[in-house]
């Protein structure tokens, strides 16, 4: 079953009446019953954001945290964490320090969770987005009773790639895979399987979807780097030291990065990137948040005041 949000730690249907645009937009919703098994959902299903509740029957609320973003096939998800009132005061700040994406506290005003949520499954979506990309691959069976093939990826995200091979592959044994990238550095590994055979791949290959099943960090933040320029290969001149940062605050123990603007339809859209103020270098923060605005100006305007509000 797919879905793009997964609830753990709390009552499903209560969200749904609190926040009636999960409804409107038709975003499917699976409860998962703790806190160990979100890692695994979060693959299975594709989900873009997970909505956390302290009511865990296995883990406290921050490991829960953790335990997603230390997982490379599931750590783009975003996270937002709901507090009852009478919980400790403190929990807010450890689920943030964790890694959550934002924190509420109830009771809660419908508005800006709306708000919250609709942003935040935004934010993962740019991450799941498939985009066209040609390299080499070389693949091998873990049986090891198949020899090494060869061919080429023609589109690939976070979860999968789409694979044209001048061989003939079996739907089943999983297949260490190393490929190469644009403007990454060459032999970049993952764990797949063929899913599907897939038609769109014209003669002389046979196209594959192939699912990762695993994906080493180096491996992960190559595709996100990727898709994050529409798969284009990265600019030949020089080198941009700004890495695409209008500006940088710091609130308590994290940096935010505010990129440039960039337009999207009819709008423009700011992203802010966290990291831990003692690991952050600039470009290496992961993904917060998106805001937007009517011009590049208001769209700045826009992230500074969220920050602001933010605390």
């Amino acid at each position: 079953m797919a879905a793009s949000v997964l609830v753990a730690g709390l009552d499903g249907r209560s969200l749904l009446l609190e926040a009636p645009v999960l409804q409107r937009e038709r975003h499917a919703i699976l409860e998962v019953a703790t806190g160990r098994a979100l890692v695994e959902e979060i693959v299975r299903t594709g989900a873009r954001l997970v909505v956390l509740g302290p009511r865990l029957p296995d883990l406290e609320l921050p490991e829960a945290v953790r335990r997603i973003r230390a997982s490379a096939l599931a750590r783009h998800v975003s996270i937002l964490v709901l507090v009852p009132s009478g919980d400790p005061a403190g929990l807010d700040a450890e689920a943030q320090a964790a890694g959550a994406n934002a924190v509420l506290r109830r009771p809660l005003d419908p508005a800006p969770l709306e708000a919250w949520i609709a942003k935040l499954i935004a934010v993962a979506r740019r991450v799941e987005t498939r985009v066209p990309v040609q390299g080499r691959v070389v693949g091998t069976p873990s049986n090891r009773e198949e020899a090494h093939f060869y061919g080429l990826s023609r589109n690939l995200s976070t979860t999968g790639m789409l694979l044209a091979s001048p061989v003939r592959l079996a739907e089943g044994p999983d297949l260490e895979l190393e490929f190469d990238l644009p403007g990454a550095a060459p032999g970049l590994q993952a764990l797949g399987r063929v899913v599907r055979q897939a038609g769109e791949v014209a003669w002389p290959y046979i196209g594959y979807g192939v699912e990762f099943l695993y994906l080493p960090a180096l491996s992960f933040d190559a595709i996100v780097d990727l898709v994050s320029r529409g798969g284009l290969p990265p600019p030949t001149a020089l080198p941009d030291t700004t890495h695409g940062i209008h500006s940088t605050v710091r609130r308590e123990a994290w940096v935010y990065e505010i990129l440039e603007p960039v337009r999207r339809d009819e709008t423009w859209h700011a992203e802010i990137r966290r990291a831990p103020r003692e690991a952050w270098r600039p470009g290496e923060a992961g993904p917060f948040y998106v805001v937007e605005g009517a011009s590049p100006e208001k769209a700045l305007r826009e992230a500074r005041d969220f920050l602001v509000r933010l605390g």
